[in-house]
C-alpha cells in the first residue's frame, strides 16, 4: 500500500541505518540477548513505557517481524520504549508467554489464536491485525505420488496436532471422502505430526511422503527433491487466507493502547516496505533468519518460498472463522464463539491516518 510522504522517508532513513541487535525477553524457544538498538537522540518513551516484548517465529510467513525488526522499524515507531523480542517454534508456547505476561505482543498463525482465545474464555488476547496470507503448500515425493489421487494411503507430514496447517490438512483429506482420525492421524491417510525443523531429514529418510507445510519448509523440501502438488491458496476465495495474525494481551491493549498503536503503525509501514522494495525485504528477513537460528536460507528456498507470501494488514478475519469451522468439522475444537476475539480500532485509526481503506472484523469484533 502507498505510504505518506512522511511515512515513507521516516521508513526509507531508518532502513538505511546500522542497527546493532536488541536484547530479547527471555522467554521463548530460542530468545537471544545479543540485540541492542541505537535510539533516535531526544527520543521519548511512549506514556513513561520502558519497553515492549515482542513474540514472532523464525518463518518467513511472520516476515513482517522479522523484517521489521531488522529495519528498526518497530524502534522507530516506538521512540524510547524499548522493543524487546522472543522467538518461538510453536504456537502455544507463544500463547503461554502472552498469558504468563513473558510477551505483550506477538505474531502467531490462526489455529493457536483461536485455541488460546477459547481456553481463557475469550479473556486473555485479542487480535489487532493481519500480517501474511499464504505460503502453505503440499509438498510430495513425486515418485509416489503424481496426482492428488495418491495422496490416498501415503505418509503426510503436519508441523503439531491441531495447528494451522494440520487442521487445513485434515479438512481437505475429508473433502476428497477419505476417512481420517483427527488424534492419532490414521485413516485413508496417515497424518505423521514432524517439527518443521526436521521435516526435510524425514523426506530424505522415505519416513514420509510428503507434507502439508508452511514456508520456507515446503521450499526446503523441494530442494531435496520434493515437488509441490497443491498451493493451499488456490483452495480460498480471491486466493487469500489468514496465515499469521498479530495478537495482544487484552490487559496490555487496555493500559497501553498508545504502545500497540506504534506497534502497528510500524507493522502497517513495514508491510508497505516489503511491498515495495521485495528483494531487499527478502535479504533482510534472511539476516534477522540467520542471527536468530544461526543460519540463513539458501537462495533455491528463499526465492520460492518468498514468492508465495503475500504480506498485508487485514486479517481476513472470514478466513479465520472458516478456519475454526475446519477444526470442529475435525473434531479438534467444540464450536467455539469467537466473538471479540478481533479488536482492529487501532489498526483502522492507523490505516485511515494513511488514507488507506479500513478493514472488516467479520462480525467478531470486540463489543
Amino acid at each position: 500500500m502507498p505510504a505518506t510522504p512522511v511515512l515513507h522517508r521516516a521508513f526509507a532513513v531508518i532502513a538505511a541505518l546500522p542497527l546493532l541487535a536488541l536484547a530479547a525477553c527471555g522467554y521463548g524457544s530460542q530468545a537471544k540477548d545479543d540485540d541492542t538498538v541505537r535510539i533516535a537522540a531526544g527520543a521519548k518513551r511512549i506514556d513513561g513505557l520502558d519497553s515492549v516484548r515482542i513474540g514472532y517465529f523464525g518463518n518467513l510467513t511472520h516476515a513482517t517481524a522479522l523484517v521489521g525488526r531488522q529495519q528498526g522499524f518497530f524502534q522507530k515507531e516506538l521512540g524510547a520504549t524499548v522493543a524487546k523480542y522472543a522467538t518461538f517454534n510453536a504456537g502455544p508456547s507463544e500463547i503461554e508467554a502472552l498469558n504468563s505476561g513473558s510477551i505483550d505482543i506477538g505474531w502467531i498463525g490462526p489455529s493457536p489464536a483461536i485455541n488460546g482465545y477459547v481456553k481463557a474464555n475469550g479473556k486473555n488476547l485479542r487480535i489487532i491485525g493481519g500480517s501474511a496470507s499464504g505460503g502453505v503448500k503440499l509438498v510430495v515425493n513425486p515418485e509416489k505420488i503424481k496426482s492428488l489421487k495418491d495422496v490416498k494411503g501415503k505418509r503426510i507430514a503436519t508441523p503439531q496436532l491441531g495447528n494451522t496447517q494440520d487442521v487445513a490438512f485434515l479438512n481437505w483429506a475429508a473433502e476428497q471422502g477419505w476417512s481420517v482420525d483427527a488424534e492419532s492421524g490414521e485413516g485413508d491417510v496417515s497424518v505423521v505430526r514432524t517439527d518443521n525443523k526436521i521435516a526435510p531429514d524425514a523426506y530424505k529418510s522415505g519416513s514420509i511422503d510428503g507434507a502439508w507445510v508452511p514456508e520456507p519448509t515446503a521450499s526446503k523440501l523441494v530442494a531435496e527433491g520434493a515437488k509441490v502438488l497443491l498451493d493451499e491458496s488456490d483452495l480460498w476465495p480471491d486466493k487469500k487466507f489468514v496465515i499469521t495474525n498479530i495478537i495482544v494481551s487484552q490487559e496490555f491493549l487496555a493500559k497501553h493502547p498508545k504502545v500497540v498503536e506504534a506497534v502497528l503503525r510500524a507493522s502497517v509501514g513495514t508491510n508497505e516496505w516489503i511491498n515495495a522494495h521485495p528483494e531487499q525485504a527478502k535479504a533482510a528477513a534472511n539476516e534477522r533468519l540467520a542471527a536468530d537460528t544461526g543460519k540463513p536460507l539458501p537462495a533455491e528456498v528463499i526465492g520460492p518460498a518468498w514468492k508465495s507470501i503475500t504480506f498485508l494488514d487485514d486479517p481476513l478475519a472470514a478466513t479465520l472463522d472458516a478456519q475454526a469451522g475446519h477444526a470442529v468439522k475435525a473434531g479438534l475444537l467444540e464450536r467455539p464463539d469467537l466473538k471479540g476475539i478481533y479488536d482492529l480500532t487501532l489498526l483502522n485509526k492507523v490505516l485511515e491516518a494513511e488514507g488507506e481503506a479500513t478493514v472488516d472484523d467479520a462480525g467478531l469484533g470486540a463489543q
